[in-house]
């Protein structure tokens, strides 16, 4: 775990097995009762992601919600200059933020990325090395880059 401890919430009987990041200028990571993280996931947060009760993210996932840099080329490079030579921001710049829920009995299969602004739904399963972009609707299964729904499961 990187960032203030305090926020970052872990319900009774959850098993984290990979990496959960806060940017200095801020984040907040909740996951709920009975979840699983896996080796080498990254979870990174610079607003909130909320992981329900029940969840399962297997091996390699990244869940970001932030854009993690400026879209302007110079003012990117200008960031990336002071961070090497002061450490990590502690103002969040023009990095653009959503938060990322993730509700209860969710599959995040290996290799998957879920970015900033997306909640997949209660019950859905996002397929291996998809790249989620957009809401998942509950009991869902979707797959691809970008991810797209491969068939209702309810």
């Amino acid at each position: 775990m990187q960032g203030d401890p305090s926020k970052i919430i872990l319900g009774r009987g959850t098993h984290i097995r990979g990496h959960l990041n806060l940017f200095k200028y801020g984040g907040k990571i909740t996951i709920g009762e009975d979840s699983y993280v896996g080796d080498h996931s990254r979870i990174w947060s610079g607003e909130e992601v909320k992981i329900g009760n029940h969840v399962q993210i297997s091996h390699n996932v990244n869940i970001i919600d932030t854009s993690a840099h400026e879209f302007d080329a110079i003012e990117r490079a200008e960031r990336y200059i002071d961070m090497i030579s002061n450490g990590p921001w502690v103002d969040q710049g023009n990095v653009q933020t959503a938060p990322v829920i993730i509700e209860d009995y969710a599959w995040i299969s290996l290799n998957a990325t879920i970015l900033r602004g997306v909640t997949i739904g209660e019950g859905s399963i996002v397929a291996a090395n998809s790249v989620v972009t957009k809401d998942v609707p509950p009991y869902t299964l979707v797959a691809g880059i970008p991810a797209k729904v491969v068939k209702h499961l309810q």
